[in-house]
This record gives C-alpha cells, sequence and structure tokens, in this order.
C-alpha cells in the first residue's frame, strides 16, 4: 500500500479531513507586514542557495567535497524552506486558513524529510573536516568522489526513513475534533493536542524518534569539533586561519539549525507561544543565512562568485 493510499484511507477514518490554521497571528495590519517581510524572506533564499549550487557546480576551483556537500546543503535548505513558506504566504492573505488533511500530513512528512537530511548532511560535512584537518594526507584517498556520493545517497535514505516513520505514526491518530492548529504550519507536538487519546507515550515516541536523534548528532558534532580543535595545534598561523574559517562557519550553522530543534522536539508533547517563532527560525530564516554565513566568510566562494558573475 502507498503512502499516499495509506492517508486517503486514514483520512475516511477520520472524523477530520482538514485543518484550521491559525496562523502566525490574528492581527490584520501584522498579516500584511509579516507577508512581505516573508516574502523578501523566502526570495532572498532562493536567490542565495540557488547561487551556491550554480557556483559550486561550474567552478573549478570549488570541485572538493566541502562544496560538494555544501551545493546538497543549500538544495535541501531551497527545497526545506519552499515546502512550508509559500503556504504561510498564501494564508496571510486569507482569513480562513485551511489545510486538508493529506496537505498537513505532506508538511509533516517534508520537514521531517528536509531536516533529517539536513542534520545528517551536517554530520558527513563535519566529517570531511575532519579527514581534511586530521589525516590531510589521506584526505583525497578517503574522501573520494565514490565515498562523498555514497554519503549523500545515505543522507537522503536515512531522511527517508525517519520521515517514513514519522508519517506512519502520525497518520493513523484518531483526530476526532476540534480541528484548529495554532500554528502556521502542520506540526507534530501541535497536532498530538487535537488526537482524542492520552498523548503521553506519544510524546515520548516524539522525542526519541527526533529530539533525541537532534541531541545525538550535536553532540557527536561538539566532540568532532574538540578534536579538529585540538589538532590545529600543529598547524602553522596561517594554516590555523584557514581551517577556522571554515570550522566557524559550520560551526554556526550547526548551531543555528540544532539548537531549535533540540529546543522543540526534546521535550514532552506540548506547546508554548515561542513555538511559532522558533519555527519561523528554523524553516526561514536558517534556510536564508546559510549561504550568507559559508558566502561571507570564505574567500574561495566570494572569488567563483566574482568569477561567475564576470563571465556573465
Amino acid at each position: 500500500m502507498s503512502l499516499v493510499t495509506w492517508m486517503d484511507l486514514m483520512e475516511k477514518m477520520n472524523n477530520v479531513t482538514e485543518f484550521i490554521l491559525l496562523g502566525l497571528t490574528q492581527n490584520v495590519e501584522l498579516q500584511k507586514f509579516s507577508f512581505v517581510v516573508f516574502l523578501i524572506v523566502y526570495l532572498v533564499t532562493l536567490a542565495g542557495n540557488l547561487l551556491i549550487m550554480i557556483t559550486t557546480s561550474t567552478s573549478k576551483a570549488l570541485e572538493t567535497p566541502m562544496y560538494f556537500f555544501l551545493s546538497y546543503l543549500s538544495l535541501i535548505d531551497g527545497c526545506c524552506s519552499s515546502s512550508m513558506t509559500p503556504k504561510m504566504l498564501a494564508d496571510t492573505l486569507t482569513m480562513r486558513k485551511i489545510i486538508s488533511f493529506r496537505g498537513c500530513m505532506t508538511q509533516v512528512f517534508a520537514e521531517h524529510f528536509f531536516g533529517a537530511a539536513e542534520i545528517i548532511l551536517l554530520t558527513v560535512m563535519a566529517y570531511d573536516r575532519y579527514v581534511a584537518i586530521c589525516k590531510p594526507l589521506r584526505y583525497t584517498t578517503i574522501m573520494s568522489q565514490q565515498v562523498c556520493s555514497l554519503l549523500v545517497g545515505v543522507a537522503w535514505a536515512g531522511a527517508f526513513v525517519h520521515a517514513t516513520i514519522q508519517i506512519f505514526f502520525t497518520v493513523w491518530l484518531p483526530f476526532c475534533g476540534p480541528n484548529v492548529i495554532d500554528h502556521f504550519m502542520c506540526d507534530l507536538n501541535p497536532l498530538l493536542k487535537l488526537v482524542c487519546m492520552d498523548t503521553h507515550t506519544l510524546g515520548l515516541f516524539v522525542a526519541a524518534n527526533s529530539g533525541f536523534i537532534c541531541l545525538l548528532n550535536f553532540l557527536l558534532l561538539v566532540v568532532s569539533y574538540m578534536v579538529i580543535l585540538h589538532s590545529l595545534r600543529t598547524y602553522s598561523l596561517e594554516g590555523r586561519r584557514k581551517a577556522l574559517s571554515t570550522c566557524v562557519s559550520h560551526i554556526t550553522v550547526v548551531i543555528l539549525f540544532f539548537v531549535p530543534c533540540i529546543f522543540v522536539y526534546l521535550r514532552p508533547a506540548i506547546t508554548f507561544s515561542i513555538d511559532k517563532a522558533v519555527a519561523v527560525f528554523y524553516t526561514m530564516i536558517t534556510p536564508m543565512l546559510n549561504p550568507l554565513i559559508y558566502t561571507l566568510r570564505n574567500a574561495e566562494v566570494k572569488n567563483a562568485i566574482k568569477k561567475l558573475w564576470i563571465k556573465r
């Protein structure tokens, strides 16, 4: 049975066939203002990530594993933002914000698919920096093109498995009503508030399947960068500066992504008023900032972008 067929079956079994989203705010003036702001954020996100993908794929100077992974990170960021932002922008222009049961489940799947892919890819990028700095003589052997492609494939496959587990866990839940979600998108914790059964065990499952994965990967990344920073003691001042430049960019992106993820998912199935702001941050702001962080702190990327514009 396909995922779509399963969702159709569960929709028929539930009393709820659609959900009403309350959005970011009920204030009409603030809705208009947020539309303008987040439309600009979305366009900057698409332009920035597209520029990174084009630059890394056309520049011979960027034909290294680090930029190979960076291009996929930009792809994930663009897709993640596109799976949430257009619906939110459209809803700011309407009084009644409705999303179908299937549309809601699709949002949950997309959020966890692209989120998990980014978690795994950021871990892979940290491993790439570890090999480059701690084992420089074996770097090209260890991080061959085949290995890099395999690691990206693992990121996509792992994300698909995680999101599929999450969606099969969500679609069978009994939604009896009400159907009002106090959010601008479908997310697990707001959805669990609408389930007509005890959600304590379900909340623990969410914390284990999402929150614990975020925390575990974050701790692995912290340990890996502690090892990297310790290894930099043997480098020259120039070599240390160059290595730190790329590491600081990656550490910044890791913090921006993992801290909101841990805050939202590593806790019981409860919601806070700040959850909307946190969701805005990791679905819209972080994907916009990632290209800027990697570009502004990286001379190689900036030079490649300049050459790309000169050619045009």
